[in-house]
């Protein structure tokens, strides 16, 4: 992770907001000040600040970057890479060439310590996903690294070109994390911020350690199966055909069951 404070040459005392970078998934992302202005705010940012919004999502800040880099389809591309020793083109590296600064505006970047981080990130990031669980489509059960879970509509915070992805299950199931917990997505066109997830939703007692646990002491392999059971493994299949016994997951070289259930079958 790298982060720069993002500064204007005519603002000297003043932080506009910070820019961090993930090299491992390359992705950008724009914190912008509490006090930001939107006529001191970039153009490409400032509808944000007008609408309240602060966390900038990753396509909103690679547009920044790449308003800043001589463009991909460049047509003597080559031959600038090659001037400035670059093997391939590369966003974040055209970016430190000139530390930010183009000809748009009197913006540059200034780099930060990830180990003096400062507070504006560190109190951001307590509401990032530290962990989504789709439930029935399109329902989500987000964890905060604040400890905070919610359960949440997806349909009440994504765009309707979500659609496809709401209202199938197979295809809702695949949601992920996004790097560094800046919210969840299904790829790099159906995504929510963590801004607007911690905003919505119904608040639940539980939190991810809590699952955890659950996980820990309440599901079992099919061998621990096997042992309350004292059966072997045919066993376990038969009861499984029969429609007597459920796996909770199954892969092609292990299944998982409700201890609860299994408890059950023995005390039947």
């Amino acid at each position: 992770m790298r982060i720069f404070a993002i500064r204007d040459e005519t603002l000297p005392e003043k932080t506009l907001g910070y820019l961090v970078y993930y090299e491992t998934s390359k992705a950008f992302y724009i914190e912008l000040s509490d006090d930001a202005d939107p006529w001191e705010t970039p153009p490409v940012l400032s509808s944000f600040v007008n609408r309240g919004i602060y966390s900038i999502d990753s396509t909103w800040s690679r547009r920044w970057v790449r308003q800043r880099i001589v463009p991909q389809d460049r047509q003597n591309i080559g031959q600038i890479l090659r001037d400035n020793g670059l093997k391939e083109y590369d966003e974040f590296s055209l970016l430190m060439l000139t530390m930010g600064r183009c000809e748009q505006d009197d913006c540059y970047l200034e780099k930060i310590s990830s180990d003096n981080l400062p507070e504006l990130l560190l109190r951001r990031w307590q509401t990032k996903v530290a962990d989504v669980t789709p439930l029935d489509a399109p329902r989500l059960l987000v964890f905060f690294r604040n400890g905070a879970t919610k359960v949440i509509d997806a349909q009440e915070v994504a765009d309707s070109i979500y659609a496809t992805y709401l209202t199938n299950q197979d295809r809702f199931n695949t949601v992920e994390v996004q790097p560094d917990g800046y919210g969840v997505y299904w790829n790099d066109q159906a995504m929510i911020s963590h801004r607007d997830l911690f905003m919505h939703g119904m608040t639940v007692p539980i939190t991810l350690c809590d699952l955890h646990h659950y996980i820990q002491d309440r599901v079992v392999s099919a061998s621990e199966a096997c042992a309350i059971l004292d059966c072997s493994r045919q066993n376990i299949d038969d009861l499984m055909r029969r429609d007597k016994l459920h796996p909770i997951r199954t892969d092609a070289k292990y299944k998982l069951f409700s201890k609860a259930e299994v408890m059950q079958r023995r005390k039947d």
